[in-house]
């Protein structure tokens, strides 16, 4: 028999091929010109399950994507951990940041990863972290080191906002039966610094359409006359704040969960470099709600960004032109107690109230999500602490980020489990930007780490 460590020696080479393999595949759920690719990489996790060692793989259709779903029952007496994961990824633009194409995977030593990294979209979110659980999953079966009953559920479309994954958890609750959900898509602190996500913000993301004229004007004969709407939009979403960048929406902050000063103390000791973060985002001031610190901005207060704004001419040279209507894409990251759709509704009532005459204003919710807290004391979250504590020698830190994955709360609401979040990238990975990147020593730490929170589980659960 054989211990995990030297299993991924003998087989770390194809280990990382396959997962270049994998990354190879354009798999982008938000570009139906990708429709193809994405089904082909459903059709590849499935072969890589069943190579795992699970007795029963399907591909389950939805209404969009298909979602993957695999299960080894050794005795059903014995906990069931149910690993989600997703096999879509962003699209790649913009394409002339990137330093080498996309799809074709490179690695490239960095000064954070001198074992070198895998450059390629998907690389850290989410192919590589969900391909860390197929592998630790091959090693137990091979090595009969499985102490429990585990099932894989791999979705299509959380990239889109998971649009029919609830349709399938809720029509599937027996089948997708857990006594823990087993996560990796979130990141740790630093190599160094082992961390466990113990809550994300929930997510509500909308678009807004300002209309004005009923054609575009010539902005010198009707210039000063009619309600421009680009310029108005901007005001309105100016007014979204205030001098301290406090969210203005009536209501917004009602339900904000306010931690104790203790257990902001407790977030304060995670290790943090304000030159350093200002130095990698190459900015000489940070910003955000007065009274909080950057780590807390991020993290366990809400927020509302622009994440797009147009309207008008923007082609090479000018045309001197007041546009019809103006557009923007607003999102806003919320804390646990903020329902989404309470939020969104604020919105859409403050943002209407406050369109001056002249134009017309129409709001359109897109995707939501809750937020969520993982207790510290619960059995999933010791089990992850001592499998970290095993691989890294030392105890990971609770941590909580800024990120949304909304589905979540879903799984709480429709399974009655808990998540745990076991995430070995880095915030320097540069998810959904050019250039994302896995470090190789994270990959296969990440493949280490995952058995001993199966046989921890296990033990605890008894």
């Amino acid at each position: 028999m054989k211990t995990i460590k030297s299993y991924i020696n003998d087989n770390k080479d194809r280990f990382l091929n396959e997962l270049i393999d994998l990354l190879k595949i354009p798999s982008i759920s938000a570009d139906s010109a990708y429709t193809n690719a994405v089904l082909e990489t459903a059709a590849v996790i499935k072969t890589s399950l069943e190579n795992a060692g699970c007795d029963h793989v399907e591909i389950c259709e939805t209404e969009g994507f298909p979602i993957v779903y695999g299960e080894k029952i050794i005795d059903k007496s014995l906990p069931t951990i149910l690993v989600y994961g997703h096999y879509d990824v962003q699209p790649p633009d913009p394409l002339n940041l990137w330093n080498s194409p996309p799809f074709e995977p490179v690695i490239q030593k960095t000064d954070l990863h001198p074992e070198g990294a895998i450059f390629a979209r998907g690389a850290c979110d989410d192919k590589g972290q969900m391909y860390m659980h197929v592998k630790a999953m091959e090693y137990m079966t091979s090595q009969n080191e499985l102490p429990c009953n585990v099932k894989f559920m791999i979705e299509g479309e959380e990239e889109v906002g998971s649009v029919n994954l609830a349709k399938f958890v809720a029509a599937n609750r027996e089948k997708l039966a857990n006594d823990v959900i087993l996560i990796s898509d979130t990141g740790m602190i630093a190599k160094d610094v082992p961390s466990i996500t113990t809550g994300l913000r929930g997510l509500s993301y909308v678009e807004v359409e300002v209309t004005g004229p009923n054609r575009d004007l010539h902005s010198g004969l009707y210039g000063g006359a009619v309600a421009n709407p680009i310029n108005v939009l901007t005001k309105m979403i100016a007014s979204l704040h205030d001098e301290n960048n406090h969210i203005t929406i009536p209501g917004f902050y009602d339900n904000v969960e306010n931690l104790s000063d203790a257990e902001r103390a407790e977030m304060a000791k995670a290790p943090f470099s304000l030159e350093n973060y200002k130095n990698a985002l190459d900015i000489d001031a940070v910003y955000g709600e007065a009274g909080y610190t950057t780590n807390e901005r991020n993290s366990i207060r809400p927020t509302l960004d622009v994440n797009g704004i147009w309207g008008g001419y923007t082609g090479e040279g000018a045309k001197t032109v007041i546009a019809s209507q103006a557009f923007a894409k607003i999102s806003m990251r919320l804390v646990p107690n903020q329902d989404w759709e309470t939020i969104t509704d604020l919105f859409k009532a403050h943002f209407e109230s406050i369109a001056p005459k002249g134009v017309t204003v129409k709001v359109t919710p897109h995707h939501g999500g809750q937020g969520y807290v993982t207790p510290i004391d619960s059995i999933g979250y010791k089990a992850a602490s001592k499998a970290y504590e095993a691989t890294f020698g030392k105890t990971p830190i609770p941590q909580r980020s800024g990120g949304s994955i909304p589905i979540v709360s879903l799984f709480e609401k429709e399974l009655k489990s808990k998540t745990i979040l076991m995430g070995f990238g880095l915030d320097s990975d540069a998810i959904h930007s050019p250039n994302e990147h896995f470090g190789i020593w994270n990959y296969l730490k990440g493949i280490e780490t995952i058995p001993h929170f199966y046989k921890y589980f296990t033990e605890l659960k008894k």
